[in-house]
């Protein structure tokens, strides 16, 4: 606001009373919860607007007070108004909470027909700051902290002719105050007064809870900001993403003075580029005429109003200056009512009409009512804002715990870096074509590709679109290597030939699943996804072994073999691992269960017929299959399989578009295996996951068969967005992002493996549980298989439906596989977050089992 130092405490004949309460608190944040928190949740019930502005002493408070006056005074006129300011300093010389309070009751005073009641609150302040009111219950001295203060100073103003109307309410409220007038980050670290993000968002959510309950739109509540929109918050986070997982609809009070365009243009910017609406532009008239080029920039889809100059001379507390501007308040407040009525009758609207457009895919749409369609209004890192109509609507956070389809790694930090970053991209490049051309996006993702997960192996990268087609190309490429080594790579510039080519087949695992196009279908087992009803065409050309599997029951890591592996010469120390690491350790290569599996792998191969073909190519998934259905395949076998089909010159195909960059612990699940592909498949996660690109790699052998004289013996395969700039501008960021231990906290200090993200304890826990079959922990992924027999198995299965649909009210959302359920979080979540949604899930499970013991 403007420096108004002067009005702030001037008394008035109208004040009723001060009272204290100072409680000695030694710190704002308590220990840590014992109990998961619960989600963040905005009320609908009212409009709620966020009050920014492009630079500090802009007028903000001027603009808060004026559109109180608007809610309270005039024909908009409401029954309470609600005015927060979450950060204060130069407390209590300079306090906005006190200038709303002391002008509105001013106002109020003009219109005898009209009365107030008015409050104004201080919770919390620094020690230094509480100790300058003067108060007799204040100390005067004060150690360094936060303060519970609950400092308020009340006014009821009854007009003339009013004693029988309604009265209106005014409520004013300061969080948390300092002393110093500085940034809040300084202020808070020179008076011993940090506050944490968290906890601000958390009391900024029980203060707006104040108007919940009323009759609908009868209150209206604004929050101003500290500064500027950058200017940091108490913890240094810039306030622009401290507020964001709130993302209240926005007003910028712009700069109507010299250079003023240019700073109220980059404020909006940088609103818009981390999801903000922005409703309305409103700054003083310096006689500049800036209104006009902003609205040009605007090109009138953001309404500019502009505001009566300020009279230098303040004698009249600015009554005349609000008589002028009351026009201009009237106005933004329709345009507030007007934005907020048009946003919740839409988020009303999106179910029905969602229900009559989409075919959602995975979905029996048999099974879905409009009250079963979650309406998404924003993501802030790994965290749904969902609308929820309920007798008070609201904005609630769900923690998205299947990861987006298993795409989604950025903390909410990350999301605006990509944000800004591809926007870059989108301005500098827009989209080129590919072919022998080169851009710096796609050149430094390619390098960063054989850098990073392709590092002591490929050499070449070739990118596509998604996961699907990355396997299609893999596979042509898998094969014309097969052809070219195996020497049945016929003269393929021969047209109309009638020679009959050799069929060329995979070999795969039961259970895996490689995509939904056609070529990719065919590389996979029989299973839900290909039968008649979704792929007439399929003929699953390939060879599948049954896996053995690997998994948590009753605090056990258990070893489970196919009918075909059963040996007598196993005994139980085979079958069974004391921890998760004993699995994966290289050891075991020279154990008796090796020479089985290499023995199996053998004899399976030698059973497959010539008639058939020839097995062209090895794919599978490494360690995890993920769509069919959670299960961890003993890394041994993979890596027997890999050596016996490199001793047939078979090349090797991994699957890693859900494995790779530390979904499961590590950059490559390959690095798990310890041994290598000759062709591995990377997406989802590799942008993480804000648009879609795929990459396939390969070695340079891969590469060198097709190599020749005729273009026709190029690989011809590709994508109008092949390499697309700003997908490559997202990977190559979020590749650095996750393996860089400054931006995620969980890369352990070797840089090669994530922390362990899942409680250990809780974790055996649930897997004795009497509802749980199996567990598998690994990296980001906890996946849990229910109990179950008969019609509840199964892909199909819609047994878990209730269990998810009651962890949704918990804020927790999950998409299940069948009875197979699972918790997903990035490579950057933190383990706190991971275990509050894990107890949550260990408590709906009991829920479960007592239930069904009823």
């Amino acid at each position: 606001m403007l420096t108004l130092t002067s009005l702030l405490l001037r008394p008035t004949r109208h004040q009723l009373h001060h009272r204290h309460v100072i409680k000695h608190l030694s710190t704002t944040a308590g220990p840590a919860a014992t109990n998961p928190s619960p989600p963040l949740t905005v009320p609908l019930s009212h409009p709620i607007y966020l009050i920014w502005s492009s630079n500090t002493s802009l007028g903000k408070t001027l603009v808060s007070a004026g559109l109180a006056a608007s809610s309270l005074l005039s024909r908009h006129r409401r029954r309470s108004f609600l005015y927060l300011k979450p950060v204060q300093t130069g407390y209590p010389a300079d306090s906005d909470s006190h200038f709303v309070f002391s002008k509105l009751t001013s106002l109020v005073r003009r219109s005898p027909h009209l009365s107030l009641l008015a409050s104004n609150h201080v919770l919390k302040a620094s020690a230094s700051a509480a100790s300058s009111i003067s108060a007799p219950q204040a100390p005067k001295n004060f150690d360094k902290g936060m303060r519970d203060l609950d400092w308020c100073e009340e006014r009821r103003v009854v007009g003339d002719n009013s004693e029988t109307g309604p009265i209106s309410e005014l409520l004013c409220k300061t969080m948390y105050a300092w002393g110093d007038p500085v940034s809040p980050h300084l202020a808070a670290e020179r008076e011993g007064g940090e506050v944490e993000d968290s906890a601000l968002l958390k009391m900024l959510q029980r203060c707006l809870q104040i108007g919940v309950g009323k009759e609908k739109a009868d209150s209206f509540c604004v929050v101003e900001t500290a500064g500027g929109v950058a200017s940091p918050g108490p913890s240094g986070s810039l306030q622009c993403d401290l507020y964001r997982p709130f993302r209240l609809p926005a007003i910028l009070v712009g700069d109507g003075r010299l250079g003023g365009i240019s700073g109220t243009i980059s404020a909006y910017e940088s609103l818009k580029i981390r999801g903000y609406d922005v409703v309305a532009v409103v700054f003083e008239d310096h006689g500049l005429v800036n209104e006009v080029p902003l609205a040009s920039y605007f090109r009138n889809s953001v309404p500019v109003l502009v505001l009566p100059p300020i009279p230098q001379d303040l004698s009249d507390d600015l009554m005349e200056w609000y008589d002028d501007a009351h026009n201009v308040f009237d106005s933004l407040m329709e345009i507030m009512l007007s934005a907020y009525t048009e946003r919740t009758k839409r988020l009303h609207d999106m179910p029905r009409r969602a229900v009559d457009v989409f075919w959602w895919p995975f979905t029996q749409h048999t099974f879905v009512s409009e009250g079963d369609v979650t309406v998404i209004d924003s993501r802030c890192g790994e965290n749904f804002s969902v609308f929820k109509a309920q007798n008070d609507d609201v904005i609630t956070q769900q923690f998205d715990a299947c990861a987006s389809w298993w795409t989604q790694g950025p903390d909410a930090t990350l999301q605006t870096e990509l944000a800004r970053d591809m926007g870059y991209a989108t301005a500098r490049f827009g989209h080129v074509m590919f072919p022998e051309n080169v851009y710096e996006p796609a050149l430094e993702c390619a390098e960063l590709l054989l850098e990073g997960v392709g590092k002591g192996w490929a050499s070449r990268t070739y990118f596509s679109d998604n996961g699907s087609t990355a396997i299609e190309i893999a596979l042509k490429m898998a094969f014309r290597k097969f052809s070219y080594d195996h020497g049945i790579l016929l003269d393929h510039l021969k047209e109309n030939t009638a020679e009959r080519y050799p069929e060329l087949v995979v070999l795969a695992l039961k259970g895996s699943y490689h995509g939904d196009t056609l070529g990719a279908m065919e590389a996979q087992a029989p299973s839900s996804y290909t039968g008649f009803l979704q792929q007439p065409w399929y003929n699953g050309r390939g060879f599948f072994l049954d896996p053995p599997m690997v998994f948590l029951s009753n605090n056990m890591w258990n070893l489970s073999l196919p009918e075909g592996l059963h040996s007598r010469s196993l005994n139980l120390k085979n079958m069974t691992f004391g921890s998760r690491d004993d699995i994966f350790v290289k050891s075991r290569d020279k154990s008796d269960l090796a020479g089985i599996y290499s023995t199996y792998i053998s004899e399976q191969l030698s059973k497959f017929p010539e008639s058939k073909g020839y097995i062209g190519a090895l794919i599978i998934e490494p360690v995890i299959q993920g769509a069919g259905g959670m299960h961890m395949v003993d890394p041994l076998f993979q890596r027997v399989l890999v050596n016996e089909c490199r001793k047939k010159n078979i090349p090797t195909i991994f699957d890693e578009v859900f494995t790779g960059f530390w979904r499961l612990g590590t950059e490559s699940a390959a690095e798990l295996l310890s041994c290598f592909p000759d062709i591995a498949c990377f997406g989802k996660l590799m942008t993480g996951g804000t648009v879609p690109l795929a990459a396939t790699l390969a070695t340079n052998a891969v590469f060198d068969s097709f190599i020749g004289d005729s273009k026709l013996k190029a690989l011809l395969h590709g994508h109008s967005y092949s390499a697309h700039a700003i997908g490559c501008t997202a990977a190559a960021k979020s590749i650095r992002w996750f393996k860089d231990s400054q931006r995620n906290p969980n890369i352990t200090s070797k840089g090669s493996l994530l922390s362990e993200l899942w409680d250990d304890k809780l974790v055996y826990q649930i897997s004795s549980h009497p509802a749980i079959q199996r567990v598998v922990v690994l990296g980001t992924l906890c996946a849990l298989e229910l109990r179950v027999e008969g019609c509840n198995a199964g892909y199909g299965s819609r047994y878990a439906s209730s269990l998810l649909k009651k962890l949704r009210e918990d804020g927790v959302y999950m998409r299940p596989l069948g009875h197979v359920i699972y918790l997903m979080c990035g490579p950057c979540t933190s383990p706190k977050v991971c275990n509050e949604a894990l107890t949550k899930v260990y408590r709906r499970l009991e829920e479960l089992s007592q239930s069904q013991n009823n």
